[in-house]
């Protein structure tokens, strides 16, 4: 032990190294001058020689340099990597890079969440900062110039990956996050090295089950806090906790609690890693075998933009589509999940006869679209503008199908009500989830409105089909708001049912004409929110079986009756009809159609991976590699 590690500290300043400037007496080095300049010694003031105080210098004409003027006043204009910036105030730097081309890699930051600037990677040089700053956490300044290629940024972006790897399991290769896991592209990107670890790394929980939705992979996990951040501010349900310390530190839920909220798949849109996991979706499909396309959600009234991911004819999943004015970048779990109707249980061809009446494992014939066609407008010509015959009409149908089903209803039918079907109510959430499970009731009123139709409620329906007031019954849509066993036996007493229906349901089993139609994502479309506004979305793939959009069979039976129908797709329908419907009339069907690619940098999915060129997906089923 050293002499100097026993002594106390005196609280003396320790003496200053020979040569350093200093005022203390000791430190003056050689004698005084005799005849020292005035001013030089402050010891002895001089006497004043008034009671008044003598009046203060004046201050030097040229004083400190004042800031030059902003380039653009009212915005701030910097450089970054040399190309000029003009963006708001407060905007950072991820954001004001963005806009010019420049990519500054990033973990933990999201647009919609609050900044926690602890993954580290967005480290840039920035002219009035002596260290790197944090671009997500670092506000623009005037005349500032950022730098995010220089070899100091490049070494931090590199060691910061290799500490997120350290302890991170290699499974890539059955991930789901594979082929949009941002740690796989920013290795490719930013470090590309093999692992300096000697030694095992940290274990932790590779399958807990946080909810009924959601499964988190706690190794892969690299602690952005995105997920705890979200459920903490969107949907104000803080379910999820950073739990440890150190290498053992963990996402999970909070003891005796689970992450059961209606939102808790958005956890796993927001996180970068393949750590949080949709139950549904995993180990499913791959990210590049899928295909995106934009369309909207038909879970209930409010219609969140979404993405729907697909391959070959199925539906996968949907994600959500960022919409400032409907659902910003989120949407809820059951919404998420109401795909699968996509895929099971379809009527895939047309049908004559009551199933119900056929022995049991006796399957009803099944005609060719033509032949179906000429069937069912056999049977509905002679209880033409007949109050015997009635007209039920979904609001899960778009705006083209009802348009066209309803002007066929009208014109040719000679109907002037129209009944309500549709989905039964269901509950509400405080956040985007409406009680209504329909995604275009208000459509459905603005159109019967345009084309001078009266709406009666469904709850009519069957006291009219018991009375025999109604024995005939053209059905737009089966889907029914009450218990479907009983309006099934309500409408086996209709003497013609003709039916076009999506999926198989007690209600199809009575049709005598069963017309196949096709979903949402199998053609383009519209469909109006029930705050009014009027969406777009895109088709998909290709129509199951024989199914056929609901406005093609109301052409073919229109033609079938005797009237000139010139239609030969959704957006004829709409160019010719939609000018009958006030709110309609002003909707620009082609330029509100959105863009049928993800935004660059938005989990973007590879192309081509299915064996054809990319743009190409759309035309149909691949006949490749037996797909």
């Amino acid at each position: 032990m050293s002499t100097n590690d026993t002594k106390k500290p005196t609280g003396d300043a320790q003496p200053p190294p020979k040569g350093a400037p200093t005022d203390t007496p000791a430190a003056k080095i050689g004698p005084e001058p005799s005849n020292p300049p005035a001013g030089a010694k402050a010891d002895n003031p001089p006497a004043a020689h008034s009671s008044t105080t003598p009046p203060k210098p004046p201050a030097p004409a040229g004083g400190p340099p004042k800031p030059p003027p902003p380039k653009n006043p009212g915005f701030v204009t910097c450089t970054v990597d040399g190309r000029e910036v003009v963006v708001k105030p407060g905007t950072n730097m991820i954001d004001a890079a963005k806009s010019v081309g420049v990519d500054i890699p990033f973990y933990c930051y999201h647009p919609r969440l609050s900044i926690a600037a602890n993954c580290r990677i967005c480290l840039i040089e920035a002219s009035n900062a002596p260290k790197l700053v944090p671009a997500c956490q670092t506000p623009l300044a005037e005349g500032q110039a950022i730098k995010t290629t220089t070899p100091k940024v490049k070494e931090q972006q590199r060691a910061v990956m290799e500490f997120l790897l350290l302890n991170h399991p290699v499974d890539c290769s059955i991930c789901d996050q594979a082929g949009e896991c941002k740690l796989q592209d920013y290795y490719m990107k930013y470090d590309y090295r093999p692992s300096r670890l000697e030694g095992g790394k940290v274990l932790k929980s590779k399958r807990k089950v946080l909810g009924p939705q959601v499964v988190l992979d706690q190794e892969r996990c690299i602690l952005c806090t995105r997920c705890v951040r979200f459920m903490n501010e969107i949907p104000k349900e803080p379910q999820l906790g950073v739990f440890g310390r150190g290498s053992h530190e963990r996402i999970d839920v909070f003891p005796g609690s689970e992450l059961n909220s209606n939102y808790s798949l958005n956890t796993v849109d927001v996180c970068p890693v393949g750590a949080l996991l949709s139950r549904d979706f995993r180990f499913r499909a791959r990210a590049w075998f899928l295909s995106a396309t934009p369309s909207v959600c038909t879970g209930c009234s409010r219609g969140c933009n979404i993405y729907t991911d697909w391959m070959s004819q199925d539906t996968y999943r949907y994600r959500p589509r960022e919409n400032e004015q409907i659902n910003k970048s989120w949407m809820c779990d059951q919404g998420r999940l109401s795909y699968k109707p996509l895929n099971l249980n379809r009527v895939l061809s047309a049908a004559v006869g009551r199933q119900a009446t056929l022995a049991k494992g006796t399957a009803r014939p099944e005609l060719t679209r033509v032949e179906a066609t000429k069937a069912a407008a056999q049977q509905l010509q002679p209880l033409a503008n007949s109050a015997q015959l009635a007209v039920l009409a979904s609001p899960v149908c778009s705006n083209e199908d009802l348009l066209a089903g309803l002007s066929f209803a009208k014109n040719s039918l000679g109907v002037k009500q129209v009944y309500v079907g549709g989905r039964p109510q269901g509950a509400a959430d405080h956040y985007l989830m409406t009680a209504d499970k329909n995604p275009n009731r208000k459509g459905l009123e603005l159109i019967a409105k345009g084309l001078g139709l009266t709406l009666k409620p469904f709850e009519e329906l069957a006291p009219a089909l018991h009375s025999g007031k109604v024995k005939a019954l053209y059905a737009i849509g089966t889907e029914v708001p009450g218990d479907a066993e009983a309006f099934a036996q309500a409408v086996a007493q209709t003497e013609v049912f003709v039916a076009q229906a999506m999926n198989e349901s007690p209600v199809t089993a009575q049709a005598t004409v069963l017309l196949p139609a096709s979903a949402h994502v199998e053609d383009e479309g519209s469909f109006v929110q029930f705050e009014g506004v009027v969406q777009r979305f895109r088709k998909a793939y290709p129509s199951k079986g024989d199914a056929v959009p609901h406005w093609r069979w109301a052409a073919e039976l229109s033609k079938a009756l005797g009237n000139t129908v010139a239609w030969s797709s959704a957006r004829e329908v709409f160019r010719e009809l939609a000018a009958q419907v006030a709110e309609l009339a002003s909707f620009n069907w082609e330029q509100a159609s959105p863009p049928d690619r993800e935004k660059p940098g938005i989990n973007p999915l590879p192309t081509g991976a299915d064996g054809r060129p990319p743009g190409y997906r759309e035309f149909g089923t691949p006949r490749v590699r037996g797909i």
